[in-house]
């Protein structure tokens, strides 16, 4: 086997193979005779086929066979002889040559990886978020959580802002009716801007069985284009008036969040620990963030395109999954791969520089930390134990503990030789709310 390396861009190599035609022949011929051993054809016995008639049936697919095992195997060769680190699948291409040819020749393109260089990175400046759950925060979840549980009793009297109301609706617009425009038996809770404003505030002092009718414009970037910037002209009728009523703050509603004895000092000490351990997640999270965000702004790689569309057909493919999974048809959704290009991209570059600063400062995930984060994440669940089994039976569960274990050894890593810049922030703030 003879070969030769072209650089055809920073990434981007083409090897160029020849390999003695005599080697394909001898294995062609090889693979016919045992062929021949065990084939079965009419007319004659089992391992007295002539060698010439297994060739004229199966000669075309066994020779494009030991073709493709040569391509791989030399392939393979030759990127060991040059010490390439081939990223992504090369494309083959198998060259023409003359019929009595003592020679088969062909090329691989492909990408090979980067070479990353880490550089200082003392330099690097990580922001960490900074709060402590005040009794103000636990009040606030557990007003919350009472909220989640608001009843409704229907009453007799006019509707009012936070009431719940049954209405039946008809709308047109320049005397026509429009799409969406109409209901029966429709429930919406008045001022929480489930429909537009004018529409709630029109049935604000409305009675059961009451009919109105109000005009309504539609704001100009209304979703609705066909409606948007038009008034249109409502008759609404009134079903049913039901007013919020919250569970009132006592033993029962705190058993009702899993305090058996119904303490509410209790329910108070259950639900800030609950918060601190989300606010201690999120801070993580949002260091990990920044950590990650601040590597890809401090290393600079050129990223393999072949790796970047294999990310980006997973992506693609998990998307559509997801929505498989809440019962949608994807075959007629079109997924645009704009969407999903920059996300891939930023996966590919990061899986890079992690891998590189996991093999530079042995970061490597130890099976005793994989052990703890298992065993901690099983804490949530009601048998521990059987979680625990279960991410030890798949490889998949137990790559993706590994992965999460890989990732806190460099992120701990960076911190150590980063720069910290502490920020107080709120509950709200830190957990994204407005």
């Amino acid at each position: 086997m003879e070969s030769n390396l072209e650089t055809l861009g920073s990434l981007e190599r083409r090897l160029n193979v020849t390999v003695p035609q005599e080697e394909v022949e001898t294995e062609i011929e090889s693979r016919l005779k045992r062929l021949a051993r065990t084939t079965k054809i009419h007319g004659f016995r089992s391992g007295k086929v002539p060698l010439k008639i297994v060739s004229q049936q199966y000669g075309p697919q066994v020779r494009q066979d030991v073709m493709g095992d040569v391509l791989q195997k030399n392939f393979s060769e030759a990127v060991r002889e040059q010490k390439l680190r081939v990223a992504g699948y090369p494309n083959f291409e198998a060259k023409e040559v003359a019929e009595n040819s003592s020679k088969f020749e062909f090329s691989a393109t492909f990408e090979v990886y980067p070479d990353i260089v880490l550089g200082d990175l003392t330099s690097l400046s990580i922001e960490q978020p900074m709060m402590q759950v005040s009794s103000a925060d636990v009040d606030k979840a557990i007003e919350m959580m009472r909220k989640q549980r608001i009843q409704y009793n229907e009453v007799d009297r006019a509707a009012a802002k936070g009431d719940r109301v049954n209405i039946d609706y008809h709308g047109i617009i320049d005397g026509v009716e429009f799409d969406g425009g109409s209901a029966k038996g429709s429930t919406l809770i008045l001022g929480e801007g489930q429909l537009l404003k004018d529409f709630e505030e029109a049935i604000i002092g409305m009675n059961k069985d009451q009919s109105k009718s109000s005009e309504v414009p539609f704001p100009e970037d209304y979703h609705g284009k066909e409606v948007a910037g038009k008034t249109a002209t409502f008759e609404v009728k009134i079903n049913k008036v039901e007013e919020p009523k919250l569970p009132e703050l006592n033993g029962e509603f705190a058993e009702l969040l899993g305090i058996s004895s119904g303490d509410i000092g209790k329910m108070h000490t259950e639900v800030q620990a609950n918060l601190e351990r989300e606010v201690s997640k999120r801070i993580k999270t949002k260091v990990k963030e920044s950590v990650m965000q601040a590597l890809l702004d401090a290393i600079t790689i050129d990223t393999p395109k072949s790796l970047v569309a294999l990310e980006l057909d997973r992506l693609m493919q998990s998307a559509k999954d997801d929505l498989k999974q809440r019962g949608m048809q994807v075959k007629d959704i079109p997924l645009p791969k704009d969407l999903f290009q920059e996300k891939a991209e930023r996966r590919v570059s990061l899986g890079l520089i992690l891998t590189e600063l996991v093999k530079a400062h042995e970061l490597r995930a130890k099976p005793e930390q994989v052990r703890v984060l298992i065993e901690e994440f099983a804490q949530g669940y009601e048998n521990p134990s059987e979680v625990v089994k279960m991410h030890y039976s798949s490889k998949e569960r137990l790559h993706e503990a590994e992965s999460a274990v890989l990732e806190d050894n460099v992120v701990a890593w960076v911190l150590e030789k980063a720069s910290i810049v502490e920020k107080k922030v709120t509950f709200d703030e830190l957990m994204g709310k407005s």
